[in-house]
């Protein structure tokens, strides 16, 4: 049961991600990193659906990070990744190609690897302790180091950059979820109140999130999802160690194995998330919406449209044409 919610949990946050993307990256890139970028997407409807989806995601995820070790959830979490690409395929029209499908295997056979090293028995070592949240400050502190660099950047390295820094946060928030939980399981709710896991978990939150905005406002889904699918797990898998005692298996072949599907589970998601459905669903928006725009846009800067081509009149006008007369003359338009 917790298995299925971890995977409803990822095919909401895939869909929220798309619907935020194409809403954000139609925003000023001028509000890059600023709360006018909130403002103005808070307008939008697509928006709002897709934090509503994103939302609902997040709580199943919340679930499944305090019923699940996080170096099982996180794995079943970045699935979210597919679902976002079968959402995103018919949005934009484009077809799968051989390497995203291959990218799909490989993350999915990561993921496997993964939860059979984590259920398999072998001898393990556990490190859990109250100063392994230390390891989220460290955490925290690489994130302000790509977030300083996406500033000094624009386009996709921004967006990569940018996205990858929400991923750690969303990791961090992950491990202050299970916290959370943990504290409302075992004491009564206003206890919640006086700590600083409940405040701390909503304060992350709130930062992912307007990272991850910036991220989508910068460039196309395929420049930042990868950051984010990638990072987020490696972050919360880091913080199921250090923080909670999450088990790893020291067996030389189990080793092996979490080793293959570490690099799997990254380099899954970056062949996935190069899909064109990804990179070209606010074209085809505009070709859906604004056929000519869209058509104008595709063409050569300072290329001249052809003499003979009629140019629409604009709206309340009409285009005066001569009249030939019978003598083979052209009398003036009459006014």
């Amino acid at each position: 049961m917790n298995l299925v919610i971890t995977l409803i949990a990822a095919m909401l946050l895939g869909a929220g991600f798309v619907l935020q993307q194409h809403a954000a990256e139609q925003a000023p890139q001028a509000h890059f990193l600023r709360l006018a970028l909130l403002g103005d997407l808070i307008r939008r409807r697509r928006w709002l659906l897709g934090i509503a989806v994103m939302v609902s995601g997040q709580l199943a995820s919340a679930w499944a990070v305090s019923h699940l070790a996080l170096t099982l959830a996180e794995p079943l979490l970045s699935t979210n990744l597919l679902f976002a690409l079968a959402l995103a395929v018919p949005l934009s029209g484009q077809r799968l190609r051989i390497t995203e499908a291959a990218g799909a295997i490989i993350l999915a056979g990561g993921v496997a690897a993964l939860s059979v090293a984590k259920t398999t028995t072998a001898p393990s070592l556990s490190f859990g302790s109250k100063s392994g949240w230390f390891g989220a400050a460290v955490i925290a502190g690489i994130a302000a180091v790509f977030v300083y660099a996406g500033l000094r950047n624009s386009g996709r390295l921004r967006a990569t950059l940018t996205g990858t820094a929400a991923g750690l946060v969303f990791g961090i928030s992950d491990a202050l979820t299970r916290r959370t939980v943990q504290i409302i399981e075992t004491h009564p709710f206003h206890v919640l109140l006086t700590t600083w896991p409940g405040y701390s978990v909503v304060g992350a939150g709130l930062v992912g999130v307007w990272l991850m905005q910036s991220a989508f406002n910068s460039a196309p889904l395929h420049a930042s999802l990868p950051g984010i699918s990638a990072a987020e797990p490696l972050a919360g898998i880091a913080l199921g160690v250090v923080v909670f005692g999450d088990s790893i298996r020291i067996s030389p072949p189990l080793l092996a194995l979490q080793a293959a599907g570490v690099i799997a589970l990254v380099g899954g998601v970056i062949l996935v998330a190069r899909a064109p459905a990804l990179s070209q669903l606010k074209h085809a928006a505009e070709v859906a919406v604004h056929p000519q725009r869209a058509l104008q846009a595709q063409r050569e800067p300072g290329r001249r449209e052809d003499s003979s081509a009629e140019t629409p009149a604009e709206d309340g006008q009409e285009i005066a044409k001569p009249v030939a007369s019978r003598t083979g003359t052209h009398a003036p338009p009459e006014p």
